[in-house]
């Protein structure tokens, strides 16, 4: 019985662990929007400047930060062997697609991965740029530990931090966010 006991708790320590990686697309708790495991939306009045980004890209040549001034910017960290980000970047890319013209870009940051297994995950699933991190030094400063992926940010046009997802998104919950950040401002 204190077998049984001790196995249990070093199952739900070992979920806890990697539960930002643990389930499928919007399988997480909490009951935020759209499943969700955690939505925080700030107004603009409450917004902090987003970190800076920077850094080599996946498919080579280095970032330029100057090419997303004064747009949107949807920050997506993920790895290879992230099954709830493989779930994911289908929907990402579907929203990518859709908002583009509204001038939004998206941004994949990936961390604690190997170029090859990153490579392999990205082609034929997304057409946005990812900056290649294998150390997660990026995910730090973002507050977006390896263990807390996938997470999504999305940084408004004055390059201040306005909503944060923690936990797979899907394209109906992602899309109306992005497009409430992109119409800020505009009148749309």
């Amino acid at each position: 019985m204190a077998r049984r006991a001790v196995l249990l708790v070093l199952a739900l320590v070992a979920a806890v662990a990697v539960g930002g990686c643990g389930g499928g697309a919007g399988s997480g708790a909490g009951g935020s929007a759209g499943g969700l495991r955690a939505l925080v939306e700030r107004k603009p009045a409450e917004r902090k400047p987003a970190p800076s980004l920077s850094g080599d890209l996946l498919g080579g040549g280095r970032f330029d930060p100057s090419s997303v001034r004064g747009k949107v910017l949807v920050v997506n960290f993920w790895a290879s062997w992230c099954a709830p980000c493989r779930a994911e970047a289908a929907e990402l890319e579907r929203v990518y697609q859709e908002t583009k013209a509204k001038g939004v870009s998206f941004l994949g940051i990936n961390i604690s991965d190997g170029r090859d297994a990153a490579l392999a995950f990205e082609r034929g699933r997304t057409t946005y740029p990812s900056i290649f991190d294998p150390a997660g030094r990026t995910g730090l400063e973002w507050d977006v530990p390896p263990s807390s992926i996938p997470a999504t940010l999305i940084v408004d046009r004055t390059g201040k931090l306005a909503v944060v997802i923690r936990g797979a998104v899907t394209e109906a919950s992602l899309r109306p966010i992005v497009e409430r950040i992109a119409g800020e401002g505009t009148g749309g």
